[in-house]
């Protein structure tokens, strides 16, 4: 069923979910147009005219964003060779990496260098940080069974030499998503036991109990790193880390070190969302206090209009000073830049 109407002429449903989503239109106009004898079809074009200076409007924010943007943040994607046959291959299969699905600014950089991290459990999230461009809502309870043999395999036809499994926060599943990291592991192993695989785990919080039960699971598999990220400092952790909570995530660290004192850990901070450098100093400490061994500091970009601003664009100066900071703690390797995200250069050894 169709409002006819010449150019103007849309479906009723499509008429009802514009006028749903546009801002309301002011009434002294519309008592104006209803007047005139018009209401119905001015009412109809104003809706439109809403959602394109809406959309314009949007647009025009983005791009002002976008000229603000510090020059040391621009920089080449990376060969559109190298990024065409991961997408081609990680497609082809169904399966994730956290590089495109985070639109990572070094994913051709990292891609050129055997490296990749993938991205487990689906791409929609239970929890809604404000900061992170991965899809949020509910995920469909199944869980692809052949994910671990497809990440393998994708490993394998890709030549890594070092990949980082991380997955989505999926809180509605008995074990939190900690047994796909164990299957994916072991997976890749028998198809290429050369391949040294780091973790970059959600909290896997439900309870200290059962917390521990996932994180040891993990730890039993032996993974060449141990990465989880308390992402920015003690006060922000509320409006940036929405479910995430900063002694939770310090436990993580401090855990895994309890288990197995041989495997490396590793946290990371995105710097921007309005830290001091005292604050980010006292999270240092903090993370050294509980055996942390590997940091990364890296610049907070805003992925959408959705996500939380920017509040400080660090210069690429600073970072230096952090990372000479964080050497001087005893951390034993240090990435830290403006475009330094969890996984750059994670196959490197200590302070190169």
């Amino acid at each position: 069923m169709e409002e006819s109407g010449g150019p103007l002429s849309v479906s009723v449903l499509n008429w009802k979910s514009s006028i749903a989503i546009a801002p309301p239109p002011d009434r002294r106009i519309l008592a104006l147009l209803y007047r005139t004898g018009r209401g119905f079809r001015a009412r109809l074009q104003l809706s439109f005219a809403y959602l394109m200076a809406s959309s314009t409007s949007t647009t025009q924010q983005r791009q002002a964003e976008i000229r603000a943007m510090p020059p040391w943040l621009r920089r080449p994607v990376g060969k559109a060779s190298e990024i065409s046959t991961v997408q081609r291959t990680v497609k082809q299969r169904g399966i994730h990496t956290i590089c495109e699905e985070g639109r990572c600014p070094n994913r051709g950089e990292c891609y050129a260098n055997k490296t990749a991290t993938f991205l487990l459990l689906g791409p929609t999230c239970t929890r809604s940080c404000a900061f992170c461009q991965v899809d949020k809502g509910h995920p469909p309870v199944a869980i692809d069974p052949q994910e671990p043999q497809k990440v393998a395999e994708a490993v394998q036809i890709l030549g890594l030499r070092y990949a980082v499994l991380t997955s989505v926060a999926r809180d509605d599943l008995p074990d939190g998503g900690a047994d796909r990291f164990v299957e994916t592991m072991a997976a890749i192993r028998q198809l290429t036991p050369e391949t040294a695989i780091e973790v970059l785990t959600p909290d896997f919080w439900a309870g200290k109990e059962r917390q521990q039960q996932r994180v040891a699971a993990v730890v039993a598999a032996r993974p060449a790193c141990y990465n989880h990220n308390i992402e920015t400092v003690r006060r922000l952790q509320d409006p940036v880390r929405r479910g995430g909570k900063y002694d939770r995530s310090l436990n993580v660290l401090r855990f895994v070190k309890e288990l197995d004192p041989a495997i490396p850990t590793k946290s990371g901070l995105m710097l921007g969302h309005g830290e001091t450098e005292d604050e980010i100093i006292a999270a240092m400490n903090d993370l050294r206090e509980v055996g942390c061994d590997r940091l990364t500091l890296g610049q907070y970009m805003r992925p959408s209009l959705n996500h939380l601003p920017v509040r400080r664009y660090w210069t690429p100066e600073e970072f230096d000073k952090l990372g000479d900071i964080a050497r001087s703690l005893g951390f034993s390797q240090v990435r830290s830049g403006p475009l330094v995200r969890s996984s750059y250069h994670a196959g490197e050894g200590d302070n190169q």
